[in-house]
């Protein structure tokens, strides 16, 4: 009988996000831009505590629009340091707003989100066969590639960790086990 992934396993909304979002190949350029948001958000802590607070993440950071997110000023940080929907962590909130204006960059230069991270894949989703969860690696050279042209490019809690387990979590890498039903189902996706 085949399993998911054990990393999933404990609660519903865990189990949920494995099963319908995470690996899937993701090139939405706003989709992206949250996604990065929220590993970076994860720094230091479990996906489980962000997951459960994505929804408040979205509330408070209107909907990771970064046109917004770019113009906040003192008075709308210091109500994000208040706000226990979120993890209150200035670095992270001010990384957010340079993010979102490294992004709007990218924009302005007539570059698309989702191709300058599809890059780092060659555009399309490299499918891994690991077998357990020891295989799985924390970076690689292409997060760390990633990273460092995030950071040249202005972006902030990109280090090539947060970086892969983005590329994990955006499709970019198919490390769903090779047990798991969703690797089969991931794979086809991929095209």
């Amino acid at each position: 009988m085949m399993e998911a992934c054990p990393w999933c396993l404990g609660f519903d909304l865990y189990r949920k996000y494995h099963d319908e979002e995470w690996g899937v190949p993701l090139r939405d350029d706003r989709a992206l831009f949250e996604l990065l948001i929220l590993e970076g958000a994860q720094a230091g802590l479990s996906w489980s505590t962000i997951l459960k607070k994505r929804e408040n993440y979205r509330r408070a950071f209107d909907g990771f629009d970064p046109t917004i997110i770019a113009r906040y000023g003192d008075d709308k940080v210091a109500a994000l340091l208040a706000d226990a929907g979120i993890v209150r962590n200035r670095a992270k909130v001010a990384a957010t707003i340079q993010n979102a204006r490294a992004y709007l960059a990218l924009s302005e230069r007539g570059e698309s989100f989702s191709d300058f991270l599809w890059q780092f894949v060659d555009g399309k989703p490299i499918q891994n066969h690991w077998q357990n969860m020891a295989e799985v690696p924390a970076k690689t050279a292409r997060s760390d590639a990633m990273s460092k042209a995030l950071a040249k490019a202005g972006f902030k809690f990109v280090g090539s960790t947060i970086c892969y387990a983005f590329m994990q979590a955006a499709g970019m890498v198919n490390d769903h086990l090779t047990g798991c039903p969703r690797h089969a189902a991931v794979r086809s996706a991929a095209g």
